[in-house]
């Protein structure tokens, strides 16, 4: 799967988002290391702090399938180009990365598809 099927997969998503507070949709789609896709919308809260982000749902989906591995994340928000995710996704992201400089986020730019490895994004991140 190339990288515009991915962030359609992501645009797709979007369009099942539960965002009533922000009004701000975002759609993610995580490629995992064994080939799989998996989907996620963000969804809020009226306690806001339980919200999810699209990214963390879909790898969410991904850990459900027992996969454990990242290699892309493509993100899609109607809302704004250029939708990198936020510290908390990064970090999740991180943790279920082999390399940070190997993974892909795949984003909607002004000039087509933007793509920036992890380690661009989470500069002298941490594992345990």
């Amino acid at each position: 799967m190339n990288y515009e099927e991915l962030l359609n997969k992501a645009k797709d998503a979007s369009k099942n988002s539960y965002s009533p507070y922000s009004k701000f949709a975002v759609g993610a789609c995580v490629l995992s290391e064994s080939g799989e896709i998996y989907t996620g919308c963000n969804f809020e809260n009226s306690s806001f702090g339980m919200t999810i982000c699209a990214e963390r749902n879909a790898i969410g989906s991904m850990i459900n399938n027992g996969e454990r591995k990242i290699k892309a994340v493509a993100i899609y928000s109607p809302n704004q180009k250029n939708c990198v995710p936020c510290g908390a996704c990064r970090q999740v992201i991180h943790e279920f990365s082999e390399n940070d400089n190997v993974v892909d986020i795949i984003l909607e730019s002004d000039s087509g598809i933007r793509v920036l490895k992890l380690s661009e994004l989470l500069p002298e991140s941490f594992s345990l």
